[in-house]
């Protein structure tokens, strides 16, 4: 966790962690960050998960299997 001033306030920064092996990812964030269907990659264990981020509160979206069409 970091922090850096804009003028008079200070901004809180931290990176993200995968939800699969909880190892940092390459993205941060700022305390103000609004996240929407970001699809995370982990260099780690090379997973990728959709992911929702508002004020710090990361939550995983599960999408669901795709379903073959039978004829």
């Amino acid at each position: 966790m970091s922090s850096i001033k804009r003028g008079d306030i200070m901004v809180e920064i931290k990176w993200i962690l995968c939800p699969v092996c909880h190892n940092k990812t390459r993205v941060k964030i700022r305390e103000d960050t609004l996240i929407e269907n970001f699809p995370l990659f982990c260099p780690k264990c090379k997973q990728e998960t959709i992911i929702k981020v508002r004020q710090f509160n990361i939550s995983v979206i599960q999408e669901p299997d795709a379903k073959t069409k039978s004829r």
